[in-house]
């Protein structure tokens, strides 16, 4: 049915940096010197929004590489917060496990079963996700990251150099991710079918609509069959 896969990387093939992104808002918090009724969950919503800022206006000539946009809102969310703690020490935390994260247990059985072409779409940078896949025994021919085309998903850039490189119209690719901003709204912007990949039990907002949800890598293997 399906000519290619395209796979996003991290939350769908490796564990996401959730446990790390506590610590780092743990460590703020212990450090801060600001009032003693914040919590750890409103320095996360504040680093994210500092995230999102920065990452949705980083493409074209503004391109920022996700290293850049992790340190500058650490800064921001240190400085609000008036926490001690070096942004760059907290950043290499994110750093080493963007480097090393850990498959799924479903990955290599997944990849073994499937003859369906994978391009892997990712927005983390390309030495890291590199990185990533070298860690886990992992080989990939065929891959095109945020630095690629100056730009982070849910952007079309992505999705239309996927599309074009590979001789693909956007019917014959299916592409897989967790996130619904960035996998499902940005795949299906580009006209591409999308398998939203519920590894934890998440409710599905009313006004989203991914054309499969899955729980397991292993659910994709009869559509690619």
């Amino acid at each position: 049915m399906y000519k290619a896969v395209f796979l996003d990387f991290y939350g769908t093939l490796v564990h996401e940096d959730d446990v790390f992104i506590e610590e780092i808002c743990q460590r703020i918090l212990t450090s801060t010197g600001t009032s003693p009724q914040a919590t750890t969950k409103d320095i996360g919503i504040y680093w994210w929004n500092s995230f999102s800022e920065k990452f949705q206006s980083a493409y074209g000539d503004n391109f920022k590489t996700q290293r850049e946009i992790e340190i500058s809102s650490l800064e921001d969310t240190i400085a609000f917060y008036k926490s001690s703690e070096n942004p760059r020490e907290l950043s290499e935390i994110l750093f080493e496990h963007w480097q090393c994260s850990q498959l799924f247990e479903d990955v290599k059985p997944f990849l073994e079963s499937i003859r369906t072409p994978i391009i892997i779409l990712s927005n983390i940078d390309r030495d890291d996700i590199q990185s990533a896949i070298h860690h886990n025994g992992l080989s990939f021919e065929n891959m095109i990251t945020s630095e690629d085309v100056k730009s982070y998903k849910p952007r079309p850039e992505m999705f239309q150099k996927a599309l074009k490189t590979y001789n693909l119209d956007p019917t014959e690719a299916l592409h897989v991710g967790d996130s619904l901003t960035s996998d499902v709204a940005g795949a299906q912007r580009a006209g591409i079918k999308v398998a939203w990949m519920n590894r934890k039990n998440k409710v599905l907002p009313q006004n989203v609509s991914p054309d499969y949800v899955v729980r397991s890598l292993e659910e994709l293997i009869p559509l690619l069959a």
